[in-house]
């Protein structure tokens, strides 16, 4: 296996964790579409046993994510919320979390409604300055999980600041880079122990795949995660393995162009007489903004809009009337996204919650696609109108 560590990223991107296959000298990881793997003699093996395990195209993908976030490990899932849920596994009755107000509904959802039952207590704070997570330190203290841009308000969370209060008080410090990507932000590198993809959003890019990823550097960590894989079962299947993969080689050609029309339509909106207020991270005058240019390349191509003088009913009528746009739940993929999250991706939340963090009825989320950005603009024009 090629050590591509010492390469750029679109290098790594196409190149790591991928082989030629020993037997045909394909270029492709082949798809090992296999539930279980033929050993020589009882418990002797190639290094496979049962699929729920280990996979050889799941394991070519683990490599190629772990490189491209600059980590010595990952462990693959069969979706975000299954990485998430491995993570909360490692505590146990009594610990506490501290987490962000403003957090993806599906996070919420799961930290409220499965695992206060099992006696684990969630503190929902504002984490854009770091030095309120102090105030919810404490001996039961275990984890700090964070995302940055945060679902939907974008705020940005300084990851090194964290990282050092996370590591004063022994605390793992977890951070939900989606919306980012590894092309944009490597967390690891900024004191994080553990980072959680989403990969269905930009690794995968194409909104045929629904995956997670975790990656850390720590081999104990690793061990207990990868107990946790195996022994509760939410692996990927190897086809989509195959997909991601696919969707890899053009991570970095696909976020230069979301991250340019992203720039073009915030710029656009920023000053429309229909919008009240607009959350992008690239802005000088968005709260954080020093910390995003410092933690980020660029700043990305989500966007929240919050419509003016519009009730729920107005917000609909916009958020339907799109022709590019397509209303829809998740992000990240090739094909441009209009999101209602206090109806969608939020409902979750209880509304005094979910308004308290920004979350209004007539906010809406943008996923920037990778299409002509002029048709983009024309589209939001004709819907705003």
């Amino acid at each position: 296996m090629s050590d591509f560590s010492k390469y750029k990223f679109g290098t790594k991107a196409i190149h790591a964790g991928a082989e030629p296959d020993p037997t045909t000298g394909a270029i492709m990881t082949p798809i090992y579409q296999t539930s279980t793997y033929v050993q020589e003699s009882p418990g002797k093996n190639k290094g496979y046993g049962y699929a729920r395990g280990k996979n050889p195209t799941r394991e070519a993908l683990q490599k190629n994510i772990a490189a491209l976030e600059n980590g010595k490990h990952c462990i693959c899932f069969s979706s975000g919320m299954g990485a998430t849920d491995a993570v909360i596994k490692l505590l146990r009755p009594g610990d506490e979390v501290i987490t962000g107000d403003d957090l993806y509904g599906g996070s919420y959802r799961m930290f409220t409604k499965i695992f206060e039952n099992y006696g684990i207590k969630f503190h929902f704070i504002n984490l854009s300055d770091a030095d309120n997570i102090k105030k919810y330190v404490n001996a039961k203290t275990k984890l700090i999980w964070a995302e940055t841009p945060t679902n939907p308000t974008m705020q940005i969370i300084d990851i090194e600041a964290c990282s050092k209060i996370a590591k004063a008080n022994n605390i793992l410090l977890a951070v939900d880079n989606t919306f980012a990507s590894p092309y944009l932000q490597n967390p690891l590198a900024l004191g994080a122990d553990i980072v959680m993809h989403s990969v269905t959003k930009y690794l995968g890019g194409h909104s045929d795949v629904v995956m997670g990823a975790l990656v850390m550097n720590d081999d104990k960590l690793h061990e207990q995660l990868y107990f946790i894989l195996n022994s509760c079962g939410a692996n990927p299947g190897p086809m989509d393995c195959f997909l991601v993969m696919r969707g890899i080689k053009t991570l970095h050609l696909r976020m230069e162009r979301h991250c340019f029309n992203g720039r073009k339509i915030a710029e656009f909106l920023k000053t429309h007489p229909k919008i009240e207020k607009i959350y992008w991270p690239g802005f000088t005058d968005h709260h954080n903004h020093a910390i995003a240019k410092k933690q980020m390349r660029d700043f990305g191509g989500m966007i929240s809009i919050v419509l003016k003088d519009a009730d729920q009913d107005k917000t609909f009528k916009i958020a339907s009337s799109f022709q590019v746009f397509s209303l829809a739940e998740s992000l990240g993929g090739v094909e441009s996204l209009i999101n209602h999250p206090a109806t969608m991706t939020h409902a979750s939340i209880p509304k005094t919650e979910r308004e308290k963090a920004g979350v209004v009825d007539n906010l809406l989320r943008l996923s920037v696609g990778v299409e002509d950005v002029e048709d983009l603009i024309e589209d939001l024009k004709q819907a705003l109108a």
